[in-house]
């Protein structure tokens, strides 16, 4: 009896000392998070109520989801590449500052402000010999590029979030090896969990041809080293130093409108000629550089490839190793100086406070503010979340519609017919403080105009949210709004 007694008192002193052990590492963290993590305050107050009330739980999805990469120097620039890159863009500003600088359009001087925050916050250098083509149907956007991925005669360098094993997937493969086997040098970048069905054996004609691989953050072993929350999100494609692609599409059959669940898939991608291309393959090689390890120099001695056209670009990219939020930005500063109008297409809409300040400061001075979000979720917690917070901008003055024909997935800003944005950058915290991400800004109004029209081209296929009608949403929408803001702000 004595014995038995023994052991319920030691198993009870046993789970005591656990559960106190588990619940002082809770409180730890819950300091660590308040004291020493660069987080916004709802963040913070997510993490702390999922630690309090998911003890263990709540420490588990923390270490998977909440490695800290901000302090760590990546992607790097040489201290040749840096010197170039200074010296230009100190020449740049100058010019500008003192007036000397021709802009091809008129009212690109007018945003002058935007051009120089991107220089000293995106380090990007700005050029107006680029021709920019906007491409919005799926089909057309993977036959243009295979097109020029045939034409290469040097070398190809592709960078996407998703690639599958697909046909769509398969099919863009086997056009990289045929130029590979041709003896062009070609550079595949994936993410390693966008694109982690593309695996070596899927890849063995391509390698064998010469074509190289490299997996953003791939772990060492299957689970550990994973990072859930720093993906590789942006999708940029160079052919010969001369022709870029970038924006949303990633490669697979949704993205072409083969898949059931989607039917057509609305995206944008834009197609350069022009300075520009430069920027973004710099982008690309040091994006490559830190992957592979492979030493090639990222900046040019030049920032021109010949006159292809008119229009006025930067690309701008931001990743969560620096806490500029470069991108964000530059948005910002888009929708606090509109006049007129701004235009918006994202997927997913789950803004941090001084976005969504700016939109509501923006509509309540009389802008025409419009958002265009799908009509379908492909991740349920954030079109709950983005629902949530569409109500917001409606209460303010701002319009919303929501896209009927498929599935809207273009990330893109206009702002009074005189400057837009078109890249990988979606409305939220994850593209603005977590995922890499890549944006050219484009100072056109002929390329802004058209941009208004595709979008108003997409209100013919959408249906109005009005806040009548938002404020008649039933009891479950108005919990799944509440729990997944709360979840949008941790995941």
């Amino acid at each position: 009896m004595e014995s038995i007694w023994n052991f319920i008192t030691d198993s009870i002193t046993s789970i005591f000392s656990s559960t106190m052990t588990l619940y002082v590492i809770n409180a730890l963290l819950i300091i660590a998070v308040i004291f020493n993590e660069r987080k916004s305050p709802s963040a913070v107050l997510a993490w702390v109520m999922a630690l309090t009330f998911l003890p263990g739980i709540g420490f588990i999805f923390y270490l998977v989801l909440n490695q800290n990469i901000s302090r760590r120097k990546l992607n790097r620039m040489t201290e040749k590449e840096e010197r170039i890159t200074s010296n230009a863009l100190k020449k740049q500003m100058f010019s500008m500052d003192e007036g000397t600088y021709e802009f091809n359009c008129q009212s690109t001087e007018k945003w002058k402000h935007l051009i120089k925050l991107n220089h000293v916050y995106g380090k990007s250098y700005y050029t107006q010999d680029n021709e920019v083509t906007s491409l919005t149907d799926g089909r057309e956007m993977l036959e243009s590029l295979i097109e020029d991925i045939r034409k290469a005669k040097k070398n190809i360098n592709i960078e996407f979030f998703i690639i599958k094993r697909d046909k769509i997937g398969r099919r863009f493969i086997d056009e990289l090896t045929l130029k590979a086997k041709d003896g062009v040098e070609v550079r595949l970048l994936v993410d390693a969990l966008g694109s982690r069905y593309i695996t070596k054996s899927i890849l063995r004609d391509y390698l064998k041809a010469g074509g190289k691989i490299g997996y953003f953050f791939k772990p060492k072993f299957i689970f550990l080293g994973l990072k859930l929350n720093y993906r590789n999100h942006r999708k940029i494609a160079i052919i010969d130093n001369k022709i870029a692609y970038t924006g949303g599409y990633n490669v697979a059959k949704e993205y072409v409108g083969e898949k059931k669940k989607f039917g057509y898939w609305r995206d944008t991608h834009i197609r350069i000629e022009g300075g520009a291309v430069y920027d973004l393959n710099a982008r690309f090689i040091l994006d490559w550089r830190f992957t592979t390890k492979e030493k090639i120099e990222a900046v040019p001695t030049a920032f021109s490839n010949g006159q292809a056209g008119t229009k006025g670009v930067q690309i701008v990219s931001c990743g969560p190793e620096d806490p500029k939020e470069e991108v964000k930005r530059g948005f910002m500063k888009m929708i606090t100086y509109a006049e007129k109008n701004v235009y918006v297409q994202t997927p997913y809409f789950v803004p941090d406070q001084s976005i969504l300040e700016s939109l509501k400061m923006a509509a309540q001075s009389g802008v025409d503010v419009r958002i265009m979000i799908p009509c379908m979720p492909d991740h349920p917690f954030v079109y709950w979340a983005t629902y949530s917070y569409i109500g917001e901008l409606l209460r303010s003055g701002a319009r919303a519609w929501i896209y009927d024909n498929g599935f809207l997935h273009a990330k893109t800003l206009v702002v009074d017919g005189e400057v837009g944005s078109v890249g990988s950058t979606n409305f939220d915290n994850r593209s603005f403080r977590l995922n890499f991400e890549t944006n050219a800004f484009i100072f056109d109004n002929e390329f802004a105009g058209q941009m208004e029209s595709t979008f108003e081209q997409d209100m013919l296929k959408s249906h109005e949210l009005t806040l009548a009608q938002y404020n008649k949403r039933n009891l479950i929408i108005r919990i799944k709004e509440v729990f997944s803001r709360l979840l949008a702000d941790v995941l």
